[in-house]
């Protein structure tokens, strides 16, 4: 059974960082693409960032890009979001999310992002 557990989130002030972890278990990734969605309150849940397996291939929402990093360590099984420069209109609660292509099939349980003016 597939799981994808994100960790990381929490309140941070507008300006600071944090470091999202989402860790992938329960079948080969390899074939996979690794993404993050957001969901801010009363929006729909809008992509934010993807990376294949090997990592070799990175892809940005341009409202995220230059502030935001997304990695792999797949020695671990693990997909980092690096979230720097942080605003208000960063709140939300962050999803991982795999599946084969562009095409997201697992999803975790989600992670919450507050960031205070």
């Amino acid at each position: 059974q597939v799981q994808l557990v994100e960790s990381g989130g929490g309140l941070v002030q507008a300006g600071g960082s944090l470091r999202l972890s989402c860790a992938a278990s329960g079948r080969t990734f390899s074939s996979y693409r690794m993404g993050w969605f957001r969901q801010a309150p009363g929006k729909g849940r809008e992509f934010v960032a993807a990376i294949s397996w090997s990592g070799g291939n990175t892809y940005y929402a341009d409202s995220v890009k230059g502030r935001f990093t997304i990695s792999m360590d797949t020695a671990k099984n693990t997909m980092y979001l690096q979230l720097n420069s942080l605003n208000p209109e960063d709140t939300a609660v962050y999803y991982c999310a795999a599946g084969p292509g562009n095409t997201y099939v697992h999803w975790g349980q989600g992670t919450q992002v507050t960031v205070s003016s």
